[in-house]
């Protein structure tokens, strides 16, 4: 098994609820109560060698939690992992050397050190021959475009710059398997674009197992095929991303630039969106879109029309909007 494999996996947490008060606090040192929290729960997918999979859901959704287990961080409640063929909770060295784990909100290099001798204290953890680190941060560096910036103390890099580092960090040991929190949170779109770039062409030629997290979903869009999407704990879509707008994308945007002003209501073909003088865009169901396109053409004189799906963040906050009124109506039941 060269890939990422889970079964059932399942992460719970027990926490006590204290009871208010004095008698409340006496009554738990004989009796104590817990609450559990489902993180995870029955997990269940598999990543093959060179596959960049997008890992989406809402805040608590669980992503992280699965992400930690993949990474040995966390022990699960129960259910099974193979990662590169290791059970990674058992945290063999052998494993340790092929992945990464790369969280956007948390620092890896030394705040007080150049960024430089963050890195040499990796390869010496690493055992990284010197010629071929130098090799390597040499040529990670001039793809993101920091080389000036090595010699730089941590402190003083900006957050896109930080974040370059991390990835060179990332990286410097040649993992096979690249676990991807958020990593372009609070980046400008310059800083953003360049990581996305660097990342789609390093995963291509090195054909490493790469999994993203990302509330950006441009992130998402540039960069993956395949989409995981977990809300509560549980898988409830896994498959190509085109295929979550053909499945779930209810709507169209329909955009209308007239020759010349309109003030006329246009509701009746759809939700407007935006309107000015000369132009309307409508969100219409996708089986009115030619429908309303007749009429429309019908009535005024059109300049210019045109037909777009919406944006997939639309889509996917569609998603776990329609996953948390099943679960309140199943919790009803």
């Amino acid at each position: 098994m060269s890939g990422i494999e889970t079964q059932n996996l399942t992460k719970i947490y027990r926490t006590y609820r204290k009871e208010p008060g004095l008698w409340g606090a006496v009554k738990g040192l004989a009796r104590r109560r817990y609450d559990e929290t489902r993180a995870a729960e029955g997990v269940t997918f598999r990543i093959e060698e060179g596959e960049f999979v997008g890992f989406l859901g809402p805040n608590g959704a669980g992503k992280t939690t699965v992400l930690k287990m993949l990474s040995g961080l966390l022990n699960p409640t129960s259910g099974s992992a193979r990662v590169l063929g290791f059970t990674p909770w058992e945290r063999r060295d052998e494993m340790k050397r092929q992945f990464a784990l790369l969280m956007g909100q948390k620092n890896a290099l030394w705040w007080d050190l150049p960024a430089r001798e963050s890195l040499e204290l990796n390869r010496a953890i690493y055992g990284i021959d010197r010629s071929r680190f130098e090799k390597i941060v040499g040529g990670l560096a001039e793809l993101l475009d920091v080389t000036d910036k090595l010699n730089v103390m941590v402190r003083e890099l900006s957050l896109g710059e930080r974040m370059k580092m991390e990835l060179i960090a990332a990286l410097l040991h040649a993992p096979r398997v690249l676990f991807l929190d958020e990593p372009t949170i609070g980046l400008d779109v310059v800083s953003q674009k360049k990581v996305r770039e660097f990342l789609r062409v390093y995963n291509s030629e090195n054909r490493i197992i790469t999994m993203l997290t990302s509330h950006y979903m441009q992130d998402i869009e540039e960069l993956c095929e395949r989409v995981i999407i977990i809300d509560h704990g549980r898988i409830f879509y896994d498959g190509p991303l085109s295929a979550v707008i053909d499945r779930f994308a209810t709507h169209k945007i329909l955009t209308l630039v007239f020759e010349g002003a309109q003030q006329r209501d246009f509701r009746e073909f759809g939700e407007v969106i935006e309107q000015t003088s000369e132009t309307v865009k409508l969100k219409v169901p996708r089986g009115n879109v030619a429908e309303a396109c007749r009429a429309v053409l019908a009535q005024h004189r059109v300049r210019d029309i045109n037909v777009e799906e919406l944006p997939i963040e639309d889509v996917i906050r569609q998603l776990f909007g329609e996953q948390h009124e099943a679960n309140a109506a199943a919790a009803r039941l």
